[in-house]
């Protein structure tokens, strides 16, 4: 099981984040449109990405109450293109959410400036453990400085959640 240490802030528009990002040489890696399908399970979240073809069923875990937003995860890349019509024949679908995220890598840090169908920009963070978490804690503290993330406030939530409460 892989491990992350996680932040997500709501954000007006992206143009501050891409000029500080800019300013420090980080460049953009790529643009993935993302399409997840979140299913309904006992524990923990399920979900299908669809990314520019790919195909990819992840299943995490994460305390959103714990001070630190440590996420352990499985990835499980499929091959075949008919993923989403197999697991609707057994999983039950939950919500859908559509979104274009610009990736930026640093340091074992995936940073994403999202536009999240019907939510709006948001950036996330997520630094993957490699050697221990007090390294990861140390390269995760020094982006949220980098990029002033202070500022904002926290999203303890998934775009799964933020999603199902707008609907309701």
């Amino acid at each position: 099981m892989a491990r992350n240490l996680e932040i997500k802030v709501k954000l007006d528009s992206h143009s501050e984040i891409k000029s500080i990002l800019s300013k420090n040489k980080i460049k953009l890696s790529e643009v993935l449109r993302q399409k997840d399908i979140y299913y309904k399970v006992p524990s923990g979240l399920l979900k299908l990405r669809i990314e520019n073809g790919k195909q990819t069923l992840i299943f995490y875990e994460r305390n959103e109450e714990s001070k630190k937003r440590w996420s352990d995860y499985f990835l499980l890349d499929i091959s075949s293109k008919d993923a989403e019509k197999f697991f609707d024949k057994f999983l039950e679908r939950v919500i859908e959410v559509k979104k274009v995220r610009e990736l930026y890598l640093f340091n074992n840090t995936r940073i994403h400036l999202d536009k999240v169908e019907k939510l709006g920009y948001f950036l996330e963070l997520e630094t993957r453990v490699v050697n221990g978490l007090r390294d990861a804690e140390k390269r995760f503290n020094y982006l949220v400085d980098l990029l002033d993330l202070k500022k904002y406030p926290e999203l303890r939530n998934t775009y799964r959640n933020l999603l199902l409460e707008k609907t309701k």
